[in-house]
């Protein structure tokens, strides 16, 4: 498996241990602190973002970010919302439509996160995938499996029930993760072919339900799909040396959102000036995704 796939998906499976808990009074808390987890767990810099104005364009029905926005992802630990940030990525499934309302009165956006081409046996919805979906194991993950993106008509109503509860809630966009299977070993005869129907049908599910939607890593498929996904994130890019493969998003002029992990010992200053010469939003995180974060300034 190619080092940066293996990324892909990492930290998602820490979730299974420590589930994000999140603090549901959120009426008590005072917005002028907007907090729900100690400031003491979240020991990165505070983003000074001066472009919320400029984060987001409706124009289209759905929000789409635009170049240069600050955003924070979390998956464990307590929510940490004082980052003065444009944009959270957050679970699908371990965040209450509340904290989403919190955010936006906060005037934040949030973005739910899915696995589109694994599947996840610790998910609420697990058990409404037919078997003949589930493939081979996902490599060092117990209890995750890839699914056969070919089958649309039976795991397109499964992946769009996602996306109606992601807009229920209250998301602005959703995160589909995984969606490069036909690059891994499967256990499915999969193609790019079938990765760019599947990543298409996504999109338009996700825009008819006024949800933006980002390409998950998957450079492969960046020329393709630049014009029907509305950003790009991506992980160790910089680490692994493929940022400029992001390069047909930064050309529509869409944002591109990179993760850059402290277990793989990346010069974070260099990666921020780069970052700034590709117009790449770049963040340090932790593989664990918790409060924590570095921005570039």
């Amino acid at each position: 498996m190619n080092l940066y796939v293996g990324f892909d998906c990492l930290y998602t499976k820490l979730m299974r241990w420590q589930p994000l808990f999140i603090v549901l009074a959120l009426c008590a808390c005072s917005p002028a602190t907007n907090e729900l987890a100690s400031p003491t767990e979240a020991t990165g810099p505070t983003s000074t973002s001066t472009a919320r104005a400029n984060a987001t364009n409706d124009a289209e029905g759905w929000w789409t970010p635009e170049p240069g926005l600050s955003w924070q992802i979390q998956f464990t630990e307590e929510l940490y919302t004082s980052y003065d940030v444009d944009v959270y990525f957050l679970d699908l499934f371990d965040t209450a439509a509340e904290v989403v309302a919190f955010l936006h009165q906060e005037d934040r956006r949030a973005v739910c996160y899915i696995s589109a081409g694994t599947w996840e046996d610790w998910r609420a919805d697990a058990g409404e995938f037919p078997d003949a979906l589930l493939g081979d194991a996902y490599p060092e993950w117990e209890g995750e499996r890839w699914l056969d993106i070919r089958e649309l008509d039976a795991l397109g109503p499964l992946m769009e029930a996602r996306l109606d509860l992601c807009a229920a809630k209250g998301f602005d966009g959703v995160d589909a993760d995984n969606v490069d299977g036909w690059t891994n070993e499967t256990g499915f005869d999969l193609s790019r072919a079938d990765a760019l129907a599947y990543t298409r049908r996504l999109a338009e599910q996700a825009h008819a339900r006024g949800l933006g939607i980002g390409l998950k890593n998957a450079p492969e498929l960046a020329e393709a799909l630049a014009g029907t996904f509305d950003w790009m994130l991506v992980e160790s890019c910089f680490a692994q040396g493929w940022c400029a493969d992001t390069a047909p998003f930064s050309a529509a002029g869409k944002a591109v959102l990179a993760i850059e992990y402290v277990e793989e010992d990346v010069d974070f200053g260099a990666v921020c000036e780069e970052a700034v010469e590709l117009g790449i939003s770049s963040i340090l995180k932790e593989l664990e995704l918790g409060a924590w974060v570095e921005f570039c300034d």
